[in-house]
């Protein structure tokens, strides 16, 4: 069973960095921690701090991971942070607009303060806010959960493993009926 996507703490980084100055392989942390190897791989590569000034200083800092990660967070949920764009977006939704018309007026607008991609305002409306908000019934095409807009497709084949030259019918092959033809 797959463990609840959670965040990093500031107790977890702290033990990462221990670990590393310890020279304690990325595996043996993550066993450590109960975290995936790959969740370790990816905290340390994202939160490795380089100075060219002070090459001593280069390494991972579990403060500065921490500030980081913290500034990652914020900059990422704009109608969560920002009022002012939120109550816009869900005005226009309310009138009727699509969040692609939305995303295209706050483009060319020369007074709007701020941009938004049209794939944020979805990712709001189905979010937990926007839910309680029912926000989802706003939109042109009111879906309960979202099919997102460019997920990938399944690769099936065109026939079916079944399906086999050899099975068909003996009527066709003496081509009296039209459409038998090949």
């Amino acid at each position: 069973m797959r463990r609840p996507l959670t965040n990093l703490t500031l107790d977890e980084r702290r033990v990462i960095a221990s670990l590393l100055q310890a020279k304690v392989p990325k595996t043996r942390i993550a066993a450590m921690l109960g975290r995936d190897r790959s969740t370790i791989t990816r905290e340390i590569k994202r939160n490795w701090w380089h100075d060219k000034e002070v090459p001593q200083a280069d390494g991972y800092w579990h403060m500065n991971a921490q500030s980081q990660a913290g500034r990652r967070r914020s900059r990422r949920r704009k109608l969560e942070r920002l009022a002012d764009l939120r109550a816009e977006v869900i005005h226009r939704l309310r009138e009727g607009w699509s969040p692609e018309q939305i995303a295209g007026r706050l483009r060319i607008e020369p007074t709007a303060p701020h941009r938004l991609c049209h794939e944020t305002i979805y990712q709001y409306v189905y979010s937990a806010d926007g839910q309680t908000a029912q926000l989802a019934r706003l939109l042109p095409e009111r879906r309960r959960k979202r099919k997102p807009r460019y997920a990938r497709q399944p690769r099936n084949r065109v026939f079916p493993l079944e399906t086999s030259i050899h099975n068909r019918p003996a009527e066709i092959n003496d081509r009296s009926q039209f459409g038998n033809w090949e």
